[in-house]
């Protein structure tokens, strides 16, 4: 079928999550993770595929993965192009059932060749933990069906991709369109879903800069002194049209956002 969304490959619902935040944190201080190790037993029908060599070495590459883009992101910590030591393991242990336990070990490189140790535990519902993130997959995808982007130079809507690359939230191993780079800090693909949920009602993104409180100025003038491009002129749902002269979105080009109610 044309036109069809794909998102990309297995959630991304708690040791995975929990790294791509703390690698984020930990890359983004200076410090420089060298070995990652996760451990993994669980007993449900997702351990028991896994114990097939096939099936495993497919989520030993979406779970290891995921760290990538946070640590290219950091050319002074990674200078050689060297990536940190990353070993993943999972067994299954039907007594356990869906109670998953996740066992991770960080050790990173500190200041003065010092080292920085970091163990976690978690003992978590596999299928409590994703089944919510099936309901939010659908929930997003459908409401993306109903946004189009209307350039001012082009008679004709736009629609997202059928990558969609705003799902890469939810998941382990995202996809996304030729020549978009991949992003799997968690904090980072929230925030894109945030603000395309924003221009949809006429906000600008949020950039949590807060400049007018940093210089004791009214919010009116730090709005006059934006300089990012006019994006959106009209933002419409299936409950409110919203217009207004000072309305912004990523400030790369100019249109309308809108739905099919329009």
């Amino acid at each position: 079928m044309e036109g069809v969304y794909i998102a990309g490959d297995d959630f991304k619902s708690g040791q995975t999550k929990y790294k791509s935040v703390l690698v984020d944190f930990l890359v983004g201080a200076g410090i420089k993770p060298v070995s990652i190790v996760s451990y993994n037993h669980l007993g449900n029908n997702d351990g028991k595929n896994l114990s097939s060599p096939k099936q495993f070495r497919s989520k030993e590459i979406s779970k290891s993965n995921v760290v990538d883009d946070m640590v290219g992101s950091n050319k002074i910590l990674y200078a050689d192009g060297k990536k940190p030591d990353h070993t993943v393991v999972i067994k299954y242990v039907p007594y356990v059932a869906d109670s998953k336990r996740a066992m991770d070990e960080y050790i990173s490189e500190i200041f003065m060749n010092g080292s920085n140790t970091i163990v976690c535990h978690n003992t978590c519902e596999d299928s409590l933990l994703a089944s919510p993130l099936i309901l939010d997959l659908v929930i997003l995808a459908e409401l993306c069906e109903r946004i189009t982007v209307q350039l001012d130079n082009e008679p004709q809507s736009r629609r997202f991709n059928s990558i969609l690359s705003i799902l890469s939230y939810l998941l382990k191993a995202p996809l996304v369109p030729a020549g978009t780079p991949v992003v799997n800090a968690l904090f980072k693909q929230r925030s894109c879903i945030v603000n395309v949920l924003k221009a949809c009602i006429g906000l600008q993104p949020g950039n949590h800069m807060l400049l007018e409180h940093k210089i004791g100025a009214p919010l009116q003038q730090v709005s006059s002194m934006s300089t990012q491009a006019n994006l959106m002129k009209h933002a419409t749902t299936n409950h409110s049209v919203l217009k207004s002269k000072n309305q912004h979105l990523n400030g790369q080009t100019h249109g309308h956002v809108k739905t099919p109610s329009q």
